[in-house]
């Protein structure tokens, strides 16, 4: 009787006790239990998050690895590693290095190489998650904070890239270094100051690969590593955005929950994008700095493009005619400042700002938890098409050389013919997209009332015609919730002598006032009505 009381009434352990005492001060348990039974959408476009996660997990732990071997010198020596073409040739030490990890080091050309396909798909994942962001209207309220912290987030990785780009000091990356240092020079007043802060002097100076190194290492990283882990929170607190669907609305999340199904999932998702990272990086290679050489100032590296993501910029300096203007003694370099200096800070101007000015179009509004299918927001949807075009131009545009010897067309006609698509192929594509967008919404107001075809033939007293089976009710429901606003009329009443707010209306016009009408009988008008309520407005609102 006594071991039997023993074995049920032991008294609790150290641990145990331990854990009951942090859980009286601080719930863990009861905020363990809400984390981990948290609700993720089933739906492969909200991967594209985690591809950019776990693709800078990949860098971190290959960058680890290559700091250990990587000398950020630049002091010159002559070169005597493995690689018998470069033998007596006067190199850096961070030239060297690079050599010696690619040659020398076990693995350290395959670590290397997955570094850099990772920093790649990294920039590559961030900007296609943020696409996805944008045409599905995920930034509205209450999210436009962390739409924010994106944007930062997709800067400061074009930042991280070009700074590990440019560490080798061959004669590829010093290439792109001489152009940054010419954008600089470029800002009117402060760009020669500018200049000799970072570079430690003159071109190329000693003090910007160490002082690059520790960017790329060390600050860069940390602000990267904070920013992910308040955007992942700002995710977990707002909840994530859905798709319509049954039983999905406005005041409810439904998918898999954290433990056990979600992790295993994207755990899964990890090791496949390593697994295809490694054999990318062992059958196609990327950067062999070898061939370039290392940097000289008087030497110009032939079919010099840089990485995709700063593409953009090499097309616009290219494209951009030659234009000076001398003003109270300064000179305005207007071909380099202006497509350097002025687009990128409009395109990150026009990033941060978007979420907001569309608020301000559209008015007061609940929060939005649904995702906007691209039709249904024709304006939008058109307007990064058009946005998308222009990009696609000038990364063309920063090929054009090659464009030109490979499809042996002329140079000059090539660069007029970009600098005519540059203006001519955003103006088509918004057109273009904004009807197709419409086409589909009066495809789905068909479907609605004549059903979609099926795959059969029926006799009629006239002939022949297709059979129609009328949609069910789950499909009419993913069509007709969809976020509807009405164009602004406020401060324009007949009784007021002077109408406000002229220019938001006629913007919330242009926005908000070409949509095809889809017909619902009363019935669906409600359910929609109760999917699309605000949170804690609708009867019923679930939780995760």
């Amino acid at each position: 009787m006594s071991d039997f009381y023993e074995r049920v009434w032991s008294p609790p352990s150290r641990g145990e006790r331990l854990a009951t005492a942090l859980d009286r001060r601080l719930p863990l348990s009861t905020a363990g239990r809400q984390f981990l039974r948290k609700a993720f959408p089933d739906h492969w476009s909200f991967l594209l998050g985690e591809i950019a996660l776990y693709s800078l997990l990949v860098l971190v732990l290959t960058g680890v690895f290559l700091s250990f071997f990587f000398h950020p010198g630049m002091s010159e020596q002559t070169y005597t590693g493995s690689y018998a073409p470069l033998h007596g040739v006067r190199t850096s030490q961070a030239y060297a290095s690079v050599l010696h990890i690619s040659f020398d080091i076990r693995g350290g050309l395959l670590l290397r190489q997955i570094h850099h396909w990772a920093a790649l798909v990294f920039v590559a994942a961030i900007g296609v998650h943020l696409l996805r962001i944008f045409f599905t209207g995920a930034f509205r309220r209450p999210r436009e904070g962390n739409w924010t912290i994106g944007v930062t987030l997709f800067g400061l990785a074009l930042l991280e890239g070009f700074c590990g780009y440019s560490l080798p000091d061959d004669l590829l990356s010093g290439t792109g270094l001489r152009t940054a240092q010419g954008i600089m020079l470029s800002i009117p007043v402060v760009g020669t100051y500018l200049q000799f802060f970072v570079f430690g002097g003159q071109f190329p100076g000693q003090e910007i690969i160490p002082r690059m190194y520790v960017f790329h290492i060390l600050l860069l990283p940390g602000l990267l590593l904070a920013l992910v882990g308040v955007h992942l929170g700002f995710v977990v607190y707002h909840k994530h955005t859905q798709w319509a669907k049954p039983g999905h609305s406005n005041h409810n999340v439904v998918g898999k929950p954290l433990v056990p199904q979600y992790t295993a999932k994207s755990i899964g998702l990890f090791f496949v994008l390593t697994g295809v990272l490694a054999l990318m990086s062992a059958l196609m290679q990327i950067n062999p700095v070898w061939s370039f050489g290392p940097y000289r100032a008087d030497h110009v590296s032939l079919d010099a493009q840089p990485d995709w993501y700063v593409g953009f910029l090499e097309g616009a300096l290219r494209l951009m005619p030659a234009a000076e203007t001398d003003i109270a003694g300064h000179t305005f370099v207007w071909d380099v400042f202006l497509p350097g200096v002025v687009l990128p800070t409009a395109l990150f101007v026009v990033l941060y700002a978007y979420p907001f000015f569309e608020r301000w179009i559209t008015g007061p509004a609940p929060e939005q938890h649904l995702c906007d299918r691209p039709r249904d927001q024709p304006t939008r949807t058109a307007l990064g098409v058009a946005a998308l075009s222009g990009y696609a131009v000038l990364l063309m545009a920063g090929g054009q050389d090659v464009l030109s010897y490979v499809f042996h067309v002329p140079f000059e006609l090539l660069t007029y013919v970009l600098r005519t698509l540059l203006f001519l192929l955003p103006f088509l594509a918004y057109h273009l997209t904004k009807r197709a967008c419409l086409g589909l919404q009066a495809a789905d107001r068909r479907r609605l009332l004549d059903g979609r075809v099926a795959p059969e033939v029926r006799r009629t007293p006239g002939g022949y015609e297709a059979a129609r089976n009328l949609l069910s009710q789950d499909d009419a429901y993913r069509i007709l919730v969809r976020n509807e606003p009405r164009p602004r009329a406020h401060g324009t009443e007949v009784w007021r002598w002077f109408r406000r707010h002229r220019i938001r209306n006629a913007l919330s016009r242009w926005f908000f006032a070409r949509r095809v009408g889809l017909p619902a009988t009363e019935v669906q008008r409600r359910r929609v009505e109760v999917a699309r309520a605000a949170p804690g407005e609708a009867e019923g609102g679930g939780g995760d």
